[in-house]
């Protein structure tokens, strides 16, 4: 048996969630204002250069997630292409949030297509080993649940202090807060935790002790073994729906709030949402070991279906009732953010029974490219079907009419809700229960004990 995980050693490897979260938020709120509302692209463009950014993940995560599980280093198999990574992240995140600081006092797509891709090639060679080297920490179903739930506990600490930002700044300058001095307040609280936070874990956290495994399975060859794993690949389909469902709202919000329910604080707003999310998570969790992970993910998004579909039915000038209804929304983003990966951490083990392969890596690269792939394509069409409908996203008064806001609250109220309720079945039903996971851990365990036994009596006979 292994031994429990130490609470220091839990909570110190999740906060990289902090940092993670903090360039995630800005990415699907505020850059889109800020490249197409400021700097004059598109807002057609910025859809379209988020969505082709994204499909360097393609190539690029696979890979990395590859390269993690078979390169062996004495810090570990993770730690190098996290510290990688880092210088890649922080120029990504400086020319992309600021670009006049490098004298570019205007830009363009092909501009914001090659920045967002430095900075989506830094955050995965820092995101994919990281989130491999969680699923590893421990095999115990519910300890897992633990870890996941620590680290999105700092990625929800990451995004209340990223909401923060924007509601902070009116103290600073002459009203609201703008998109551009939040992005660039946003990316120097990035450029300082990021570099902090990564380096503090590969310091203070052991990665687990590599067990020779029974056989090294090549790329191709594991991604069949990805495509035969029924709940991997159920967890896929669930995380692409949700996902997508996600970022199609999310890339509207501020245009929702700020110009059709005339949302002054969004910023403030926003802390309300995360702060609901933070307190939501110990529930999820206890509902969680109740009922199993994937159905109190599907009661979470019944729950965040029913409240989105409401939003379409509000009128401008409703503040008090949408920001009811949006705290409400955020105490399903606690579940709808660490449920689905907990359930993930869990599916390797199928793979590891099935393979006699040990490959966290690659199965957390292939998740985390349906979730990029989700979220660039749930921005990038509702920013295209906003525009085509002649949205104008300058905030200005009197700029849209009847028509173009109408498309705005549907586009943001009830296709997410669509894209929800098509996961639910697949969520309801999803096999892989506590029990069969613990199944699996047994039969893995006698397997890691035998190699270790064989090894033992090969060294005596040398």
């Amino acid at each position: 048996m292994t031994a429990p995980l130490s609470r220091s050693s839990i909570y110190i490897h999740g906060s990289i969630g902090l940092p993670i979260a903090m360039f995630g938020y800005p990415v699907a709120v505020w850059l889109p204002p800020f490249y197409a509302g400021e700097l004059g692209v598109s807002l057609a463009a910025v859809g379209t250069m988020i969505m082709l950014a994204r499909l360097t993940d393609v190539v690029t995560d696979p890979m990395i997630g590859y390269l993690s599980d078979h390169t062996h280093t004495r810090i570990g198999r993770r730690k190098p292409f996290m510290l990688l990574g880092l210088p890649i992240l922080v120029v990504g995140v400086l020319f992309l949030f600021m670009p006049y600081l490098f004298g570019f006092s205007s830009v363009g797509s092909v501009y914001l297509l090659a920045w967002l891709a430095v900075m989506f090639i830094g955050s995965t060679l820092v995101y994919i080993p990281y989130f491999a080297w969680g699923a590893e920490m421990s095999p115990d179903y519910h300890e897992r649940s633990r870890i996941t739930a620590s680290r999105e506990f700092y990625v929800l600490v990451g995004l209340m202090l990223a909401a923060l930002i924007p509601a902070l700044l009116p103290l600073f300058i002459d009203g609201p807060a703008r998109p551009k001095p939040v992005l660039e307040a946003m990316g120097w609280a990035i450029i300082l935790l990021m570099p902090l936070l990564v380096l503090l874990v590969c310091w203070r956290v052991a990665e687990p002790e590599h067990v020779k495994v029974a056989r090294r399975v090549p790329l191709i060859e594991g991604l069949r073994h990805v495509g035969r794993n029924g709940p991997m690949v159920r967890v896929l389909a669930i995380v692409l729906i949700v996902t997508g469902g996600e970022a199609f709202r999310n890339a509207l919000s501020l245009f929702f709030m700020r110009d059709y329910i005339g949302v002054t604080g969004v910023g403030m707003l926003y802390l309300y949402y995360f702060g609901a999310g933070l307190l939501a998570i110990p529930g999820w969790l206890w509902l969680g070991r109740q009922m199993g992970k994937h159905k109190a993910f599907a009661v979470c998004m019944t729950a965040a279906a029913a409240l989105s579909t409401i939003a379409f039915f509000l009128e401008p000038g409703q503040t008090q009732i949408f920001t009811v209804m949006f705290v409400a929304k955020g105490l399903c983003f606690g579940g709808l953010q660490f449920l689905p990966l907990a359930m993930l951490a869990d599916v390797v083990d199928v793979d590891t029974a099935r393979s006699k392969g040990k490959r966290a890596g690659t199965f957390f690269a292939i998740s985390g490219m349906t979730t990029k792939l989700a979220t660039a394509f749930g921005t990038g069409i509702s920013l295209n079907v906003v525009a085509f409908f002649g949205f104008n996203p300058t905030g200005a008064a009197g700029v849209n009419g009847p028509d173009e806001f109408w498309w705005l609250t549907f586009s943001y109220a009830v296709i997410p809700s669509i894209f929800f309720l098509a996961a639910l079945w697949l969520t309801w039903t999803y096999p892989l229960t506590a029990a069969r996971q613990a199944r699996l851990r047994g039969l893995i365990e006698r397997r890691n004990l035998r190699l270790a036994q064989e090894a033992a009596i090969n060294r005596s006979a040398d």
